[in-house]
């Protein structure tokens, strides 16, 4: 984990994108977040709650594949939790864009 404590969202993103610089990472990213947005849709069509627990282990099961197969570092969620989740959702955007390759 960086040894430099950020204080804003704008100093986090691109240190985090650093931690993403492994094309097969970004888009074992891009298939959890997706996984976890199908989970959140099935759940509101259900009201299931399962399906919110579904939702956040192929979220973060995604992302964690990505980090510890191919990117071989540790995932910014154990040190940065709330930035680390809205920078994902900010580069799964990024991705869907074309802003950011995947």
């Amino acid at each position: 984990m960086a040894a430099v404590r950020y204080d804003s969202f704008a100093q986090f993103y691109p240190w985090y994108l650093t931690q993403h610089e492994n094309r097969m990472c970004r888009r074992a990213h891009f298939l959890g977040t997706s996984s976890a947005i199908a989970g959140i849709a099935q759940y509101i069509d259900s009201l299931n709650p399962w399906w919110l627990v579904v939702a956040g282990v192929t979220g973060y099961g995604g992302a964690w594949i990505g980090h510890f197969l191919f990117e071989k570092n540790r995932p910014a969620t154990f040190g940065y939790p709330w930035y680390s989740f809205r920078a994902d959702w900010v580069m799964y955007w990024e991705m869907l864009t074309g802003k950011l390759s995947w």
